[in-house]
């Protein structure tokens, strides 16, 4: 695999005329990545949730010309930068700005945390380019208040600096406002019609509104009353509502009482505006009277029909135009003081402090370069030895894919990755050729994530879906880990070596253990009918006791059957004493031939994990192939190891008692064989020199 090596900031400057197709990465995703945030917000131009090999050379670029040294730039690790070391430009005149606005003119270091918080920046300056204008900004006191009434009426917006001020949209609508209010209230100047009791016709309108549906209601139906005279009663309300609400606690505030009629219904009736009226509309009749009745019709106790047509006709024109009132937020100023400012050069003051702040903002928008190019004067080189190559991960100083490290089953995996998905995660990773474990992690409190860790040591017998773990992310916090999901792949060499032979035991367990259960289920059977017979024993009669005969020829068959595995052994060992001096290679060799194949397979399939399908899965876009062979491999899962001066202890205090039946079935095998070629058994099966015939002459 051919990566590119960064050694220079002369690399940095020439990085656009390498070949992409030899860049390692050509994208990576913002999230899952052991990288400041606003670092990849930083480089992330196009916010789309993803860096580019194009943001990636522009920030390069960005950065080259920002510092006089580029080399500095691949150190890295620093989160401040000295003046000195700055380029002579705009980013470095923002540094000493920024250093100045602190309090801090002498300061030879700009750091992150000095760029951080924009209010300390801007909380003594009085403009600072982001068009807004707070009330401190104004330079005499009309201005300033103009400023306050404008936030009394339409709200603030956060300054940079963090104080409540004015954009130029609030300026705007606050004095189109006054403009509209001034001009509507001037429409009702020498007209008596609009306004026929002066100051008090707003309040006779008011009243005359509260109340105007149901006094129109109440002559309605004494109309209808007139009509027919059976319409009265009904029109009174019925007898069953006046029953419920007998029934009932009630006040005049209840909506059952508000309901009813003005007052009792009749034909040609006044309404009365005294005594006999609903009492959940006295209180509005009588302002209704005080306010508007008395002044416009005199003093009477009840209104006809016909009073209450010229009352309204009095107050028409005043409705009409109150309904052209504009909406507006800055009656409250009065309009002595709207007329004030309409009249004014208000509004011009206050945009030209706005234009003034606005002219600032390309001179204070720097402010962001000098933040930008210090995450990248920290970030950069560990960005590109991630990106253009994978120097951190293949000299194992953590990737920033590498989310940390999994301990389970007596090992540390520290090829662990962060997933959002693992079933849509796992389609693609299982092309990695890795045997992976997918963990649901957990932290007090709720925080919960998944991870992948790749296996690349050991063995994966106890590695099973429901094991538990515990996972140190980047940060040091202890996560609790449980597998939830296997991928099975190979995981080394000498797991190979062992497997036909695990499996030959386990195929043997089966075998026993089905064996043993069948037996136990016929021993079962057999306990059944027995106890079944004993139960009835006084009522069946017993039978005659078949007499069991010797089938021959299953004994014959046993008999070959265990001639044929005598010649088998017999013919083994007879091979392996044949080979003298050779027995430790054929011993070997035997070996090899049952190890051999699964050993060459596990080996092939070892040399072909690539990690690109595991990165491809969490939203890289790899370029080439990132292999993992087998010694590379073995160091990213690290098996355990006894600390320096410690020893093992093999005394069991609970160990089982030995017992001989080994040594006793050993002995009697080794005495069998003895004897058959001692009487001349093996002899066709042995190299002539070993026959019994040949050492210890014809047996007599």
């Amino acid at each position: 695999m051919d990566q590119v090596l960064l050694t220079s900031g002369e690399d940095l400057k020439h990085l656009d005329e390498l070949d992409e197709k030899l860049w390692v990465a050509l994208a990576m995703p913002c999230v899952g990545v052991q990288l400041d945030p606003k670092t990849l917000a930083a480089l992330d131009t196009d916010k789309d949730g993803r860096v580019r090999a194009p943001e990636v050379r522009e920030a390069v670029r960005f950065a080259c010309a920002a510092v006089k040294n580029p080399d500095d730039l691949l150190k890295g690790g620093e989160d401040s930068i000295a003046l000195d070391a700055l380029a002579d430009g705009p980013i470095k005149a923002s540094a000493a700005r920024i250093l100045a606005n602190l309090g801090k003119p002498g300061e030879t270091r700009i750091s992150l945390a000095d760029v951080a918080d924009t209010a300390r920046i801007f909380a003594n300056t009085r403009f600072n380019g982001d068009g807004i204008v707070p009330a401190d900004a104004a330079e005499d006191d009309p201005t300033r208040k103009i400023l306050e009434e404008i936030m009394q009426a339409h709200g603030s917006v956060p300054d940079r600096s963090g104080k409540p001020g004015v954009d130029q949209k609030r300026v705007d609508a606050f004095f189109d406002e006054v403009k509209a209010y001034v001009a509507w209230a001037g429409e009702a100047l020498g007209s008596g019609d609009r306004q026929p009791l002066g100051d008090g016709s707003p309040a006779a309108g008011e009243a005359l509104r509260a109340v105007r549906a149901k006094v129109d209601d109440y002559f309605t139906r004494c109309r209808l009353a007139a009509l027919d005279g059976r319409a009265a009663a009904l029109l009174a309300g019925s007898e069953d509502e006046i029953a419920q609400l007998a029934a009932r606690e009630l006040s005049a505030a209840s909506p059952e009482v508000a309901r009813l009629p003005l007052s009792k219904i009749e034909a040609g009736r006044p309404l009365p505006l005294g005594d006999g009226i609903n009492p959940a509309w006295a209180h509005a009749l009588a302002t209704l009277d005080t306010v508007a009745v008395r002044p416009i019709l005199g003093a009477r106790k009840v209104l006809a029909e016909s009073d209450w047509s010229t009352l309204q006709a009095r107050l028409a024109d005043f409705e009409a135009w109150q309904a052209k009132k504009p909406p507006t937020a800055v009656e409250s100023l009065g309009l002595l003081r709207l007329r004030e400012l309409d009249g004014g050069d208000g509004r011009a003051r206050v945009t030209a402090l706005i234009v003034r702040d606005a002219e600032l903002e390309k001179e204070n928008a720097q402010i962001a370069s000098v933040e930008r190019l210090l995450l990248l004067w920290r970030d950069l080189g560990r960005l590109l030895s991630n990106f253009v190559n994978f120097g951190e991960f293949y000299e194992r100083k953590g990737a920033v894919f590498q989310a940390g490290t999994l301990y389970l089953d007596g090992r540390s995996c520290s090829l662990c990755m962060q997933v959002t998905d693992p079933a849509k995660h796992g389609v693609l990773a299982v092309l990695s050729g890795a045997f992976l474990a997918y963990c649901d992690c957990t932290r007090p409190g709720g925080e919960r994530m998944t991870i992948v860790a790749a296996f690349t040591g050991g063995d994966s017998d106890n590695l099973i879906v429901g094991r538990n773990g515990l996972f140190y992310d980047r940060q040091g916090r202890d996560w609790d880990a449980t597998i939830v999901r296997l991928i099975s792949n190979p995981i080394s060499v000498r797991q190979a070596f062992w497997a036909p032979y695990k499996k030959l035991v386990r195929m043997i367990e089966e075998q026993v253990t089905k064996r043993a259960a069948a037996a136990d289920a016929d021993t079962e059977a057999k306990l059944k009918k027995v106890a079944e017979e004993t139960a009835t024993v006084d009522k069946e009669k017993p039978k005659a006791k078949e007499e069991h005969k010797i089938d021959i020829g299953t004994v014959a068959a046993i008999g070959v059957a265990i001639g044929g595995i005598g010649a088998m052994v017999a013919a083994i060992f007879g091979a392996f004493f044949g080979l003298g001096a050779w027995m430790p290679l054929g011993f070997i060799a035997a070996m090899l031939m049952i190890s051999g194949p699964a050993m060459l397979l596990a080996y092939l399939k070892l040399r072909q994990r690539n990690l690109g399908p595991l990165l491809d899965a969490s939203g890289w876009a790899v370029n080439g192939r990132a292999r993992v062979n087998v010694p590379f491999g073995g160091a990213l899962t690290a098996l355990p190891r006894l600390p320096a001066g410690a020893h093992r202890s093999l005394k069991d205090p609970y160990a089982e008692k030995k017992k001989p039946w080994r040594l006793v079935i050993t002995v009697l095998l080794l005495v069998a064989v003895a004897l058959a070629w001692y009487m001349g058994r093996l002899d066709r099966y042995l190299p002539k020199r070993v026959k019994r015939a040949e050492v210890l002459g014809p047996l007599q």
